[in-house]
Parts: C-alpha cells; structure tokens; sequence
C-alpha cells in the first residue's frame, strides 16, 4: 500500500502547522489497513494418465480420500525382478502420495489364483510328480524321451515368436544332452554313474516332459485341490517377497477364488445390459455392440491395438476355446466352459470359472464402487487386459468414467534383454537379495522415472549403492557431531555467520525442489539428485577445521530433512506400533539411543590407553586395541574411526555392510600381499637367470637355438640358419656383440670361482 503526503489547504486560508501536527497524530491512533502479501504459485501434483498419455493435475473425487486399485500377480511361480519393478514402483507412489501430499489412500489389489498358466502349471506339476513316483526303468525313461523330443521338435517348429523359438531351443538342446550323458554312461559300465546321469536328466527334462504328459494325460487330473494348492503356496512367497522389499501390504486384498459367486452376477448384469452373450456354456463380451454406444468407447487406453489379434489370443490364454464360439475375434470371455482336467464352478451358464479380465473388474467395483481415482498396472497390461477392465466396467455401470487417473510402471529389463517369465528369462526377487540390499534395489528405482523402461544391470546398481553409501555416511558424520556437541542449554545455540546462513539458504532451496519434483508426476530421480547436492554441500560445512564452530541445530534440521524425505520413499524401515508407547520400555528408544553413553566411554577409555601404550612403546597393547577396532566391534555393528588430536568417531553401521567392508579390505591386503611376493619372485627369478646365463660358456650360447640356426663354427657361432642360408651381415653383427657381451659375463663368473 502506498501513501504519498500532501499539503493540506483550506481555500483563502492555509491550515498552521499546529493544527496540522495534531491531525495527523490524531490519525495515526488508528490501526492502518493490511493486506497479505503477494505469494507465488506453487506446483500441485500432476501424474502422468494413461487414458490421455500426458501428465494431469491430481484431482481426487471426494476431498483428500483417494481410492486405488492395483493389479496384483498371477502367482503359479516365484516372483521375479518385473513383479518389484511393478510393486515398488507404485509402493513409492502410494507412500509419496499419502505421507507427503497427505491424501488418504484406501489401497486394494487382488490375487489372481485362477488362471489358464495356474491351471497348465498345476496339472504339469502334479503329473510330473506324479511320473517321478512311478520310478519308472531307464529304458523307460529313454524311450519316453525320445518321443517328447519328437513331439517338442513340433512345438518348437509351429511357434513363430522368436525369443520364445529361441528358449524352446536351448531347452531342446538341454534335453539331447542330457539323455546323449545317459547313453555315455551306460556304455561306461558304471552302475552309479547310470543313476546319477538319469536323475540329471529327469530333472532337465522336467518341463518339457511335464508339457508333454499334459497333452497326453491332462484331462485326468480333476481334484480341485491340485488347482488351488499351487496359487496359496506362491501366493505366500509373494508377500514374503514384498515384505522383505519393505512394500507396504495392501488395506485389501481380493481372491479370485472368493469372489466368484460376485463375478457370476456381474456377468449377469453385462448380459442384461446386452453387452455380452452366452455362447456354448461360455459368455463373451460384445466389443461391436459395446463400442457403437454413444455413451462408451472401447479400447480408451491404447486405441491403435484394437483388433490386434496376438495380443487378444495372449490375453484370452492357452486354453481357451479356438474361437469359433465368438460372435466377432475382438470379443473377450467373461466365463468360460470348463473342460476336463479344468476347475469349475457353478454358473447360470453351466460348469465353468472366470475369464481373466473380468475378475479385476467385479472385485474392485465390489470394494470400490462405480468410480475408481486410481488403477495402476504394468505397462504390458495395457491391452488387452486393462481396455477390457474399462469396457466391462462400464457396461456394468453404464457410465464412462470406472477408472479417472491410469497409471503404467515401464518395463523392466536384464542387461538389456527383454525379461519374461514365459521365456524363463528372470530373476526371481530372493537371488537379487543374495547381492543387493532391498534398500539398494529400491534407490535404484527412485533413481530412475517409474514409468519409463528400467535397466537391472551391475551398473545402475552400483549407482545405487554409491548413493546409498554417500548418505549413509553423512548421517554418521551428522551424528557424531549430534553426541559431541550440548544438545540444550546456553552451549547448544551459537551466532550464525555466513557459512550457516548459506547452508541453510540452500536447505530451503532443496526443499523447494524436492516438492517441484515430486509435483511433477512424482520425479524422484530428481528428488534424490537435489538431496545428493544438499549432502554435498553439507560436507563441505562438515569439513570445517575450526573446533566447535559446526552448528548443531543446523546440521540437525538437514539431516532431520533428508531423513523425513527418504521416510516418504521407503527407504528407512518402520516398524508398525498400535496405541500408545510404554512408560518406562525400550520401545520408544532407539539403538544409538540406549548404547552409545556405553561406547563412548569405551572409547574414551580405548583412547587413554593407546596414548600410554605409546609413550611406553607396548605394541601388544597397541595391537589389542586395534584388535577391538577391526574384528571385535564391527561384529557388533559398530565402526570406530580413529582421529589425530580429535575424539574417536563411533558409528553403528548394519553389521552385514562392517563383515563386508572387513572382507574388502583383507581382500586388498591380501592383493597387495600377492602383488608383492609376485613382485619380489619376479625380481629373484630375474637375478636367477641372470646368474644362470653368467653360468653358460659363449661356445654353447646358440647351439641350443636349432628352431633358428643350423650349423656352427668352431667357436660355436652360428653360421647358417634353420634353413641352410647364410646369416644376413646385419644379423651377423648383432650376434657378434651378443657372444662378445656373453664372453664378458662368462669370464666374471669364473673368476668368482676361483676367488672363492
């Protein structure tokens, strides 16, 4: 608000300064207008939909709650690298969302534990084992395979995908190995090698002998048991997976096997609407008649598939009918007739189960209603299976807004090489947590956009734990100064100069970029590149020599920041407490908190010790201590760091990365040991035969050279080559000076000799 001060003048007459004065006191009495203060926008969270290919501004339909729905697995095998690509990735987005946008998120995903892969996987299974009890002869075994050689090799020559033809090859090739070992040992007469060999090649022949016996037999298994013992076995390792990569479990999680009595209505109602039919015992949906609505469109996601018949015949599954049943090939099954070897279940329409994509669609209206703000899936689910969700949905429901944001993780591949469970190229979750840690794999996820292609590779995860390590470090340091430094008090709180006043400049500046970015379709890469640049500067303030002059509360507020935003990501485990803490337990009170008064008088005591073990020059006492430092406290997961003229740093590090950092440094001990005794044998073998070639007598220098010459002088000079020709002049001066430099050498060692 401006003023601008003006003379004030009655006319024929100026007012006197007097009255003036008065008037304008009197008028300052008064409390003066205010107005707020022009403030800039700020980003809001847009995502990046699906359903309109760009990124969106996040608009829930009721206040702060959100509801979201995510496809879960197929579980008929181990969960691999493609499933954590999948479910870290939205456990990141669901974690940001809610913890740092503040929305309350009711999260479902489902189970799907019927399902064509299931149903082929479980009869495979149990006929396998079923043929490994009969403990059939090796002639048996043989002949067997020979005919599943044949009847593979007609697999392998009618399919037409070329990473798939190039599996079943190596898996042909696998088998002929495999029974050509047999053949090898049978010759060889060995009884134990015979055994040995035929178990190895059951165990290679395992899926395609169980494939083969699932042509031939299939249709005998009929116990619905061996259909859902399978699912409920992988269904556990699943959540075992997600648990040890610190995914948040869902608030519900839906079955298809509990829901099919829902399913079967929710086909009905399709069927009322005319939007499906029933066909044979099956129904399918009615893509013509749904899309030629005016209130509906199909196929919202990817517009350009429809009518793309590989990936509709993927997802209609091995083993469905041939398609003769459809009224149109674009229509899709909502039930199917079940046929021997097949689980069932009661229908209006006869024996049957559902169709794979109907399930996600009745279980999440069930649970969620006619409008969803969040579905989220892998990318290669966007067609088929996610355009049939919407479709059947919709028609459902009669409205065209089921699902209002979709969001796809990318692709994840190894090496750069497409990963399929299908192709069994994979990596299961368990074998990556033999090398890396979960917290590793997940920064090498934030490092990386959630819905574009993610390379797992030796690379980026070492990129991730150098991240990992670069914090985890600065967090140490921060502590160190925490418990060296007054935490209340007149000491706690020193004058800011220039140095912190900048550091804290740049904590307000990463604070506004790390919500740009996670406004900006959630950018975590970004997020974490803008927390490594405010470590890297608060190393540098952490670098200052000057004794006391760090400021405590600053270093405090940073490293509280980073810490509350690496809370948000998932990267800092939590355990879950109900009600109140109590008075008087452990249970409120950290590790650090209850044990370093411990270590930090041991360390005290440790240093007093090592200054007397100096002056009295004990090397046993100095090595004791040391011993303490490097085998005994880092089994306990704590690192000591000795500092010249400075308090011993102590840091608790995870006892699993102390073994490792140990096991490295003897490994370079250990190379530089190697490399010096190879050094010093090196220099010994070289005094050796310098010694040994002193020893040899000019005359018999060349004789032994037979590969070169051919002939000698008196002398034992060489005077034709291997070939019969003279020696070249050139060549001949050169061995001159050779023999002349070894007549030198010769006649030194003898004169040692006789001296001795």
């Amino acid at each position: 608000m401006h003023f601008q001060c003006v003379s004030l003048r009655l006319v024929g007459r100026s007012l006197s300064p007097r009255f003036l004065h008065s008037s304008l006191t009197m008028s300052k009495r008064v409390q003066p207008s205010w107005s707020p203060p022009e403030n800039q926008q700020t980003p809001v969270l847009e995502l990046f939909n699906s359903l309109t290919r760009k990124k969106e501004v996040f608009v829930p339909q009721a206040g702060r709650r959100v509801t979201w729905y995510n496809c879960g697995p197929t579980v008929y095998d181990a969960s691999h690298m493609g499933h954590a690509r999948t479910y870290l990735s939205f456990d990141i987005l669901r974690r940001v969302i809610q913890n740092y946008f503040g929305y309350d998120i009711f999260y479902v995903m489902n189970i799907t534990d019927i399902d064509d892969k299931i149903i082929k996987r479980a009869r495979q299974n149990h006929l396998y084992q079923q043929y490994l009890a009969e403990k059939h002869s090796l002639e048996k075994v043989l002949e067997d395979c020979n005919i599943v050689m044949e009847y593979f090799g007609g697999v392998v020559e009618k399919t037409t995908d070329p990473d798939k033809k190039i599996m079943q090859e190596r898996m042909f090739e696998k088998l002929k190995v495999a029974v050509g070992s047999v053949e090898t040992a049978v010759k060889s007469g060995d009884q134990g090698r015979v055994e040995e060999e035929k178990e190895n090649l059951l165990r290679e022949a395992k899926d395609v002998l169980s494939d083969w016996l699932d042509s031939k037999i299939g249709s005998s298994v009929t116990k619905n048991k061996i259909f859902s013992d399978l699912p409920r076995y992988w269904e556990e390792a699943f959540h075992k997976d997600m648990e040890s990569l610190n995914v948040l479990p869902a608030d519900c999680l839906t079955r298809v096997s509990e829901y099919v009595p829902e399913i079967v209505d929710y086909i009905q109602s399709i069927i009322d609407r005319n939007y499906a039919y029933e066909s044979n015992g099956s129904v399918y949906f009615d893509v013509k008649q749904f899309d030629a609505s005016p209130c509906h469109h199909y196929a919202k996601l990817v517009p350009e598939a429809f009518g793309d018949a590989k990936a509709l015949a993927e997802g209609e599954g091995d083993l469905s009918a041939d398609g003769q049943e459809k009224r149109s090939l674009n229509d899709f099954a909502l039930w199917k007739k079940s046929k021997p070897g097949e689980p069932s279940w009661e229908s209006p329409w006869g024996l049957g189960r559902p169709g794979w994509h109907i399930e996600c669609s009745a279980m999440a209206s069930a649970i969620l209603g006619s409008s969803i703000d969040i579905h989220t899936g892998g990318y290669d689910l966007k067609f088929p299976h996610h355009d049939n969700e919407i479709a059947q949905s919709e028609a459902y429901f009669d409205n065209d807004v089921w699902i209002r944001y979709f969001l796809h993780s990318g692709h994840l591949t190894i090496a750069g090489c497409k990963m399929s469970k299908s192709l069994k190229n994979f990596i299961t979750i368990q074998d990556v947590l033999k090398t890396y840690t979960a917290r590793q794999l997940r920064i090498t996820f934030l490092l990386h956009s959630w819905k574009d292609t993610l390379d797992y590779n030796d690379n980026t995860m070492e990129l991730a734990k150098s991240y990992e390590r670069t914090a985890n470090e600065f967090f140490l340091g921060v502590k160190h100064i925490l418990r060296s430094t007054p935490a209340t008090g007149v000491a706690a709180f020193c004058k800011w100069g220039k140095d912190e006043l900048e550091l804290n400049k740049k904590l307000e500046k990463c604070k506004a970029g790390v919500h740009a970015a996670f406004c900006d379709n959630i950018d975590t890469r970004t997020v974490l590149e803008t927390l490594r640049e405010l470590i890297t500067n608060s190393n540098s303030y952490l670098a200052n020599p000057q004794p006391g002059a760090l400021n405590r509360q600053l270093l405090k507020n940073v490293a509280s920041y980073i810490t509350e935003i690496f809370s948000v990501l998932g990267m800092i485990s939590k355990d879950e407490s109900v009600g109140f803490p109590v008075s008087g337990s452990a249970d409120g009170v950290d590790l650090e908190t209850l044990v370093l008064p411990y270590l930090s008088a041991m360390a005290d005591f440790r240093d007093n010790v090592r200054v007397s073990a100096r002056e009295i020059k004990a090397s046993d006492i100095l090595k004791e201590c040391d011993r303490l430092r490097d085998d005994v406290l880092p089994n306990l997961g704590v690192r000591l760091e000795d500092k010249e003229a400075a308090q011993t740093v102590i840091k608790l590090v995870d006892r699993d990365v102390l073994m490792k950092e140990r096991e490295e440094k003897k490994a370079v001990e250990e190379k530089k040991r190697l490399e010096k005794e190879a050094k010093k044998k090196e220099a010994a073998d070289k005094a050796a035969a310098l010694e040994a070639q002193k020893r040899i007598p000019p005359t018999e220098m060349f004789k032994s050279e037979t590969d070169k010459y051919s002939q000698f002088d008196d002398k034992g000079f060489p005077t034709l080559t291997k070939d019969g020709e003279e020696i070249p002049k050139a060549q001949v001066k050169k061995l001159q000076k050779l023999y002349q430099a070894q007549e030198k050498k010769y006649s030194e060692y003898l004169k040692s000799q006789n001296e001795q």
